[in-house]
Parts: structure tokens; sequence; C-alpha cells
């Protein structure tokens, strides 16, 4: 078989084809399901392990040498034909041009925007590459605190920086430069060290809002909650729970009624005196409350689906069903 091999080889190299029609027929010889190629690669399952090394070497050089002899004369005469045929066919249909869409998680978070901008919250964004200060002890994580275990993150080596788990140190960048009043909401990616399942990631979006001023109460807290509410989800039955929030006291987490099961969507409480006075805002005078989302939660929830990984797959078939909403 080796020698076969070898005297095929020499053949190649002395091969000429001139036209598509011998092409064709240097295909079905070499290439075909009867061709000789196919025949080698039969036979070479039936032969001693101790030869298969050096007729394997051999037998790909040879597929090799075949392939690359068809591809040289197919685009050839692909040249060939297009240098004849300078007349272009008027009656050819047209390339065909695909129109994206904006992806489901875009389409929720500019709708969200889009509420809180009729009430005076504008859009402040910052960098996704935190350190410890913005992340955590700004918003009143100490080092060692249990609460930074519910928002373990991905540390780079040999640096204090960190992907930050919340926007809320987009609000921190933004206070230290800045003096109330203050309303704005932080819309972006985040990160948390949790396993991959259909109903958490490792990377999702949040958007999270921040209002301060004098005398700000939580029933102004309950009243921009509520307005986000029956304007996004129209008429719906809500409740607050207490919670915990290092940032916020007192905290609440809000849960909507949906297919009637209650379903936690928003986080929130005021904020903490410890953290204005973190950022030279004195306590005494100024407060304020803050709230957060996961875009992803809410984006399962209005479109029916039961696996948050469906939009990180940028599976076309997918994407392609929300163009109506573009």
């Amino acid at each position: 078989m080796l020698k076969k091999i070898k005297n095929l080889n020499k053949k190649l190299s002395k091969i000429n084809i001139n036209s598509a029609s011998e092409l064709e027929i240097f295909r079905i010889k070499y290439l075909g399901k009867k061709g000789i190629l196919n025949s080698f690669f039969k036979e070479f399952k039936y032969i001693n392990n101790y030869e298969k090394q050096n007729i394997g070497l051999s037998l790909n050089t040879f597929k090799k040498n075949i392939k690359n002899i068809f591809l040289y004369y197919k685009n050839f005469f692909l040249k060939k034909k297009n240098i004849n045929n300078n007349i272009e066919d008027l009656t050819k249909p047209g390339n065909k041009k695909y129109l994206g869409s904006r992806h489901p998680i875009s389409i929720i978070k500019n709708r969200i925007i889009n509420i809180f901008n009729k009430i005076g919250f504008k859009i402040c964004e910052g960098p996704e590459i935190e350190d410890d200060w913005y992340n955590f002890t700004a918003l009143n994580f100490p080092y060692n605190h249990p609460a930074r275990e519910m928002q373990d993150t991905f540390f780079i080596k040999k640096s204090s920086k960190l992907l930050r788990t919340h926007t809320s140190s987009v609000q921190i960048r933004y206070l230290e430069k800045n003096k109330p009043p203050i309303r704005i909401i932080s819309p972006g990616r985040v990160y948390r060290n949790e396993n991959i399942s259909s109903y958490s990631h490792c990377m999702f979006h949040q958007i999270e809002g921040l209002y301060l001023d004098k005398k700000v109460s939580f029933k102004d807290l309950k009243n921009t909650i509520n307005f986000f509410i029956k304007n996004f989800f129209g008429k719906s039955i809500t409740r607050l729970r207490p919670s915990y929030f290092p940032f916020t006291e007192p905290s609440a987490e809000l849960d909507i009624l949906w297919n009637n099961k209650w379903l936690e969507i928003i986080g929130c409480g005021m904020v903490d005196p410890i953290v204005l006075k973190n950022v030279n805002i004195d306590p005494d005078l100024y407060s304020g409350f803050a709230f957060g989302m996961g875009i992803e939660r809410i984006s399962l929830m209005i479109y029916h689906l039961n696996d948050i990984r469906f939009f990180f797959e940028n599976d076309l078939r997918f994407l392609e069903q929300f163009k109506k909403e573009f």
C-alpha cells in the first residue's frame, strides 16, 4: 500500500488538468465515494498497528495533495469563467441583506430607562473593573464582613482590582464628585462568582437608582417604585418585605404577583448614613433611597422564558424573534 501511495504522489506532481470537465473526472477518480482515497482508507483499517504510523503519514500527505490540486484548478476555472462573462446577468437575484435586531436585554433596559427618565433620573455609567473601595468598603461592606460572601466576585491576580458585583460602585463615584440633589440610574453589566444554571449566571445586567436630597423619606421610595411598576407592568399586585443590604437601612425587597406566584424583582431601602459619610455628605442634612433590579430576571418574566442562558448563547434563531420590537 505504501508503494502505491508513493507512486500516485509522483503522478500527482505531473498532473495537468485542462478543463472543468477534466477536473470533475479527477474529483470522482480520487475523491468520490468509490474513489482511490476512500479505498485506501478502507484498506487502512486492516493494516498492522506497527505499520499504521508510516502509512498514515503518507496517506495524509496524499490526501492533502489531492485536495490542494482540486482547489487550485477549481479556483483557476472559476476565475477564467468570470473573465469570460464580463457582462453582468441582470436577471440574477440580488444579495440578501440580513437586518439585525436589538438584544432582548437591551429592549428591556431601554424601557426601564425611559420610565425613570420621565421623573428626572439621568443615566450615570462607570467602569466594570473596580477596586475594593468603590465596590465594597464605601458601601458599608467592611473587610471580612459576612455580607461580602453574598457578592463573591472575580479578582485580578497581583492586583487590588476586581469585577464589580453591582452598579452601586457607579453611585459612589458620582457622589464623590457631585452634591445633592442627586437623581441617577446606573445600568450596566455586573459579575458574581456563581454557578451557571437556568436561573443564575456569572454575568448579568442591573439597573440601580439613587435619589438624594433634603427630607427624602421611605414614602418617596414607595411612590417611585410604584410609579415604575404601574408604567412597566401595568396594574399589578406588589408587596414589600423587610430585608438586609449593607448600604441601606431600613431595607426591603419588592415582590410582584406574576402568574399566581410572588417573584422578587427589586431590592431597595434608605441610604445608610455611613455611606453618606464615606463620600463626605452630611447625613443629618441629606437623606435618600436606592433601589436595584436585575434586567435578566425581568426579561425572563416578560418574554415567558425559563432559562437565563438563552440571553448569552448568541443563537440567531432566538434573537430574530425580537425583530418586531426593534
